[in-house]
């Protein structure tokens, strides 16, 4: 309806010899507060040095040229057009255009030609993954699907940092304690234990940290012992996270790896050493100096020889371009890392690299009632450990609601863990911090996943229940309610909603969208009778369209629909 509007007004302005494009008129469109004050209402401030009139006079002149049998009144308040929609019709059009275009509506062709890399969650071998990276991977495969939802070609990628000072102090614990034996638990954990050993070690003796320095220049001049013993945990630790990603449903399509790449960066360092980008000090090392750029002094190569991390991503934003000629790139790294990228774009621009498309999409941290987690002390959750967790509470609610199969009750309670998961870390804006509840994330009622898969299951049961299965698109409506039209201008938003966390990388305006769409839908059920009424026909179409719309959002957010709870 808004975008009729923008054509009424765009063709009606010309008369007026004021050319704005669509865009711009649909930017002025307002919902106003009052619904006395009509459905949309048209600001006209902004011409009255166009046209040398009063805003009043401008909107009286709009009012006077505009005719739609979709409106079924339009009125002059001061500066503003307002619009008074045809409820009926309005309602009609919104619902037979759902049906019609189903998981397609509110798709956009925008960027139907980009190609798109997005980088998450990109993990340390030295851990199991962890609930920080369940919120990076919950934004990542968001945004992804999001950008795809926009016609974008979206490459997922991951890069395992598996070598490094961090890597080997697992090695040195596990060399010290771990007697040959293989893994006892799952693969990633077993691999972490050693990490936190490491730690616990270091405070006994100091020197182990020196050892760990030890190890690497080792494993760079690809000492065979250090090399066997590298390859075998590392093995372990990306066998664990494959076992996480398929749970959680990620799937990438392409991994790199820190060990295969990082001679190609320091190959990069060295030549712009030559060409006086970088320069040597005195005790060996190679830095950067960017002082101008207010962000210091920056080592890339240590005295040692042996590179830092930020070595491997100079050379990975140059390979990633050469391989799928992206578009451009997205980092989905945590907000402490975010003086790293302003350094990695600032290094890629003076060697020649375009950095305008690489972004560093930063997101809080995640954090619980309990405190800050911490890995080295090992009073980090576990990603494998928190979503057993949930779904062990999921299943203690669902055996208390009805008798269920045991193998209903798995795929269920796993279904329901996740979205309960996902939703709860993407509800909140990405750049915030945030306090992860796992009790509050699985409550069947309130701001929560189980309450929007409830909410879709809900009307899945009435849509089977009832005796009409009419397909049929068309329809009339005999009346119109206050809380049926609510529900219907809510879903008209869904394409709104979904350009605006296009345009700003946003998945938590899907999630409180999909929030509100269901309370609306909510207090709809609770006060309209449905199966019997006179109205039956429209309103299994409107629930059909809230399934239709409910289940879009959701899956934007990585969330799979449940028909029953």
């Amino acid at each position: 309806m808004e975008q009729e509007i923008a054509n009424l007004l765009k063709k009606t302005l010309k008369d007026l010899d004021v050319d704005l494009k669509k865009e711009e008129i649909e930017n002025l469109i307002e919902i106003p507060p009052d619904n006395k004050l009509g459905d949309y209402a048209f600001p006209c401030f902004s011409l009255a040095k166009k046209l040398k009139k009063n805003p009043h006079e401008i909107a009286l002149l709009i009012k006077e040229k505009i005719f739609n049998k979709n409106f079924e009144n339009i009125e002059v308040s001061g500066a503003y057009v307002n619009f008074f929609v045809n409820k009926k019709k309005f309602a009609e059009n919104v619902i037979k255009k759902i049906l019609k275009e189903k998981e397609n509506f509110g798709k956009t062709n925008i960027r139907k030609k980009e190609k798109t890399m997005v980088e998450f969650p990109s993990p340390n071998t030295n851990k199991p993954l962890h609930l920080g990276h369940l919120r990076n991977m919950s934004i990542g495969e968001s945004v992804s699907r999001i950008l795809e939802f926009n016609s974008e070609k979206v490459i997922r990628t991951s890069i395992n940092n598996n070598r490094g000072v961090h890597i080997c102090k697992s090695m040195i614990a596990y060399k010290k304690y771990g007697k040959n034996k293989n893994p006892t638990k799952k693969s990633d954990h077993f691999v972490g234990d050693f990490y936190v050993k490491f730690n616990q070690m270091v405070k006994e003796n100091k020197d182990y940290e020196r050892r760990a320095q030890e190890c690497l220049q080792k494993w760079e001049l690809k000492d065979k012992e250090i090399l066997d013993l590298w390859k075998k945990m590392n093995k372990w630790a990306l066998d664990g996270f494959k076992e996480t990603y398929k749970t959680f449903g990620i799937k990438h399509d392409k991994e790199y790896y820190e060990s295969k790449i990082y001679k190609k960066g320091k190959e990069i360092v060295w030549e712009g050493l030559k060409k006086g980008i970088f320069e040597k000090k005195d005790d060996g090392s190679i830095s950067i100096n960017l002082e101008k750029e207010k962000l210091g002094e920056k080592i890339l190569l240590r005295k040692d020889g042996t590179s830092l991390y930020i070595v491997q991503d100079i050379y990975l934003a140059k390979l990633k371009q050469e391989e799928y000629k992206i578009s451009k790139s997205i980092y989905v790294v945590g907000n402490e890392q975010e003086y790293h990228f302003k350094v990695l774009f600032t290094i890629l621009s003076k060697l020649g690299f375009d950095y305008k498309n690489l972004k560093h999409l930063s997101y809080g941290m995640v954090n619980l009632p309990e405190g800050k987690m911490k890995s080295r002390e090992g009073t980090v959750i576990d990603a494998d450990n928190l979503i057993k967790e949930v779904r062990d509470l999921v299943k203690k609610e669902l055996i208390s609601r009805e008798k269920i199969s045991k193998k209903e009750l798995e795929l269920r309670s796993l279904k329901i863990a996740l979205a309960a998961i996902k939703y709860f870390l993407l509800k909140i804006d990405a750049k915030k911090d945030m306090l992860f509840n796992p009790k509050k994330s699985i409550s069947f009622e309130g701001d929560t996943g189980p309450y929007l898969l409830y909410s879709y299951a809900r009307a899945s049961s009435i849509l089977k229940k009832s005796k009409i299965k009419s397909n049929e698109i068309n329809f009339k409506i005999k009346n119109i309610q206050e809380s049926e039209l609510k529900l219907i201008k809510k879903l008209s938003q869904f394409p709104e909603i979904i350009l605006n966390s296009y345009n700003t990388l946003n998945p938590s305006l899907i999630a409180n969208y999909s929030y509100q769409l269901s309370q609306i839908f909510n207090e709809f059920y609770h006060s309209s009778k449905v199966i019997g009424s006179e109205n039956e026909l429209f309103r299994l179409k409107l629930i059909k369209s809230f399934r239709i719309i409910l289940k879009n959002s959701l899956n934007l957010l990585g969330i799979e629909t449940l028909d029953r709870m």
